[in-house]
């Protein structure tokens, strides 16, 4: 205790100084063209890499000038849209779609039923593995929890630093395989030894879909309507891949161009998703909706709600960061193509729940916080809800707890994780290394 208490008293002092000597003047930055978070002044991205794996489109160039455009994000050549409208009402498309992007085309119906087969029968985690692993020492953060996972799972690989191109290729489809079973086990640890409640766990079902098997691990009477795992393979489908630019399919290139094995690079993709300005952004969607169902009476009143929203934009109510979290992203300004996609699903799935009034809150902020985000900063740049606004509540609707939400987006995103790792061996053989300049005082 007195070690402790000395260590905090230490580090208390010391945190000035380091704020003092590390602090570097934002004046520098515009002095030396440094773009903060490698993007310029107007929000583009700057050019790293080339990709073959998806395409994301925000603009479009007419009369020599870029304007703004309702978004699309491509698979391989394939509108998202259009590949989830492809699989109907029954189909459930997890595990075609990931073919797709790990192989760079559509499977025939054998490449298929191959690929579905073998994802299948990797599903189960190697013998004793959930009993010395991830129940040895749970945790409350499940992210955290799985990364842990992934990189014990490399001593259960002979081949675990093989970084040839068919190795990583084997490891990423057991990993694809295996994620559900080490979220859901995850969870399931953490809510028998910290929650103090019953535990629960199913082995996954090799005839069922990643979805499905998602719902039925996590139930404790494995029952699931159609429309939830339906809704669910939607998610996961949407949440797959995004380029090579965000930041944690940006990490896997940076750590695969160093050299280093699957299981190190797909951890280190886990830590930068686990982040809450990059995959735990519903969570915070979710926790500013608590706080608008607190103190907003009436949903339909769209004075009342506008009032509020107002109040969380200048930093009067909620967390004060004046942010209306699910508003807005990075790459896309008229709309986000995830979010059409996805809100036709979450509108079946809040019918089938019973769920119409919540449906009627996110309505009524997707149509007032733009308006008002616009008159705030006094700009007319184009504002809409992103595919987060909406995945919490999904999640929330289907019984999935706030610890796996962040989670369930690594289920989704190993796929273009593994993608993207495939592309770097094959294409690069040359590290990742961006220039700093130094602003060092010599003394």
């Amino acid at each position: 205790m007195k070690n402790r208490e000395q260590m905090n008293e230490y580090i208390a002092r010391q945190e000035e100084v380091c704020r003092r000597n590390d602090m570097i003047s934002p004046r520098l930055y515009e002095e030396y063209g440094v773009n903060l978070g490698l993007r310029d002044e107007n929000g583009n991205g700057v050019l790293t890499g080339l990709t073959r794996i998806s395409k994301i489109v925000s603009s479009k160039i007419e009369n020599r000038q870029k304007i703004p455009c309702d978004g699309e994000l491509w698979y391989r050549g394939y509108r998202v849209e259009e590949l989830i409208r492809g699989l109907g009402e029954e189909e459930f498309g997890f595990e075609k779609i990931a073919y797709l992007l790990l192989m760079g085309e559509m499977p025939s119906e054998t490449e298929y039923q191959e690929f579905a087969q073998l994802i299948a029968q990797n599903r189960v985690l190697p013998t004793n593995f959930t009993r010395d692993v991830i129940m040895k020492k749970p945790g409350a953060d499940i992210m955290n929890t799985m990364t842990r996972s992934i990189l014990m799972l490399a001593s259960y690989d002979d081949h675990a630093m093989d970084t040839s191109v068919q190795n990583s290729l084997r490891q990423c489809i057991q990993l694809i395989s295996q994620f559900p079973a080490l979220a859901v086990y995850g969870y399931n640890a953490y809510n028998y030894y910290v929650n103090q409640s019953s535990m629960i766990i199913h082995n996954p079902d090799p005839s069922l879909s990643a979805a499905e098997n998602i719902l039925l691990m996590l139930r404790p009477d494995r029952q699931y309507l159609p429309v939830e795992a339906k809704v669910l393979d939607t998610a996961l489908i949407l949440h797959m891949e995004h380029g090579g630019g965000n930041n944690s399919t940006f990490t896997t290139r940076v750590v695969s161009s160093s050299g280093s094995d699957t299981y190190s690079t797909i951890a280190a993709a886990m830590s930068s998703l686990k982040g809450p300005k990059h995959g735990g952004a519903n969570i915070k969607v979710m926790e500013m909706i608590a706080d608008i169902r607190a103190h907003v009476k009436d949903y339909t009143d769209k004075e009342e709600l506008a009032a509020y929203l107002t109040k969380i934009l200048d930093g009067e109510a909620f967390d004060g960061k004046k942010l209306i979290y699910g508003m807005g992203h990075a790459v896309y300004t008229k709309s986000d193509p995830r979010e059409r996609v996805f809100k036709r699903y979450v509108e079946r799935l809040a019918q089938a729940k019973g769920r119409q009034q919540d449906m009627m809150l996110y309505q009524g902020i997707e149509e007032l916080a733009p308006v008002l985000i616009g008159n705030k900063r006094n700009r007319n740049k184009d504002v809409s809800p992103n595919v987060d606004f909406y995945s919490g509540f999904v999640y929330e609707m289907l019984g999935i707890p706030q610890e796996l939400y962040t989670a369930m987006f690594a289920v989704a995103r190993i796929v273009g994780w593994s993608a993207h790792r495939i592309e770097e061996l094959i294409c690069t053989d040359k590290i990742i290394r961006p220039a700093y300049m130094s602003v060092m005082e010599k003394r």
